[in-house]
């Protein structure tokens, strides 16, 4: 399947050069787009010339800084009126590592949605202090929980997608953004009844620049999730049974 590796960038110059060099190098054969929200940095004009020197290099300019999932949103739209067949979401900061790639893009054969995740087994981080553990493990159970949806990872950025999928769940529809654009994707996967795996990757904290968490992006998600979970309960009392849900993990890949 021909892919496409979409790469949102703000005030990343001191990254981007490396982690699009890394993906080109581990997976020849995909693309990558970089979305930049006109980075003050010069990120874009970086961009610009590895797409100059790399015809499987691709840039998206855009107006200004509009947050994660609007970057998401208008490189998916792109990528599927490019006629791409798979398309993955993967942070600028080295935290994703591309050499792990290719996991998710084996398992995305079989799978509409999979997810690279760090809270199973042959899963986890590097250089994150106990607090943000604490967070990220806790953000996954609340969303668990309240949306019904068994996935370890629900809060997660590193993912594929097939383009069918994509579609189905109708992803432009999404407006959340930050770390809730991702439960809002997967709630919407889940509840289209389409088959998501889980991967064991290693989330590494970044060594340069500065992280795009803030409180508001937390605060976001913990209103959205808790909303989604008294609306859809209906729903959840009359899903089936949870092991006949189209979830699964699958590791040592």
């Amino acid at each position: 399947m021909s892919t496409l590796v979409i790469i949102p960038t703000y005030n990343e110059r001191e990254n981007v050069a490396s982690i699009v060099g890394r993906v080109r190098t581990s997976t020849p054969d995909v693309f990558v787009l970089v979305v930049d929200d006109s980075s003050p940095d010069g990120t874009g004009d970086i961009a610009d010339a590895l797409a100059a020197a790399d015809d499987h290099v691709l840039v998206l300019h855009r107006a200004g800084k509009e947050g994660l999932g609007a970057a998401y949103r208008e490189g998916m739209r792109w990528g599927l009126d490019a006629g791409y067949d798979r398309i993955v979401e993967m942070d600028a900061d080295g935290s994703h590592r591309p050499e792990e790639l290719h996991r998710l893009l084996e398992a995305s054969e079989s799978a509409d949605v999979v997810l690279g995740s760090r809270w199973v087994p042959g899963g986890g981080v590097e250089n994150w202090p106990a607090s943000r553990q604490f967070l990220s493990r806790g953000g996954s159970m609340y969303s668990r929980i309240l949306l019904g949806v068994p996935v370890r990872d629900v809060t997660g950025g590193y993912r594929a997608f097939t383009a069918a999928a994509l579609e189905r769940i109708h992803f432009e529809d999404v407006e959340s953004q930050g770390y809730c654009f991702q439960i809002d994707m997967l709630r919407r996967a889940f509840d289209a009844g389409l088959r998501i795996v889980e991967v064991p990757i290693t989330f590494v904290e970044r060594e340069h620049g500065a992280s795009k968490m803030t409180t508001g992006i937390v605060v976001e998600a913990m209103v959205r999730v808790t909303g989604w979970g008294i609306t859809g309960l209906p729903r959840r009392f009359r899903r089936r049974p949870e092991p006949a849900d189209p979830v699964e993990t699958t590791v040592g890949l």
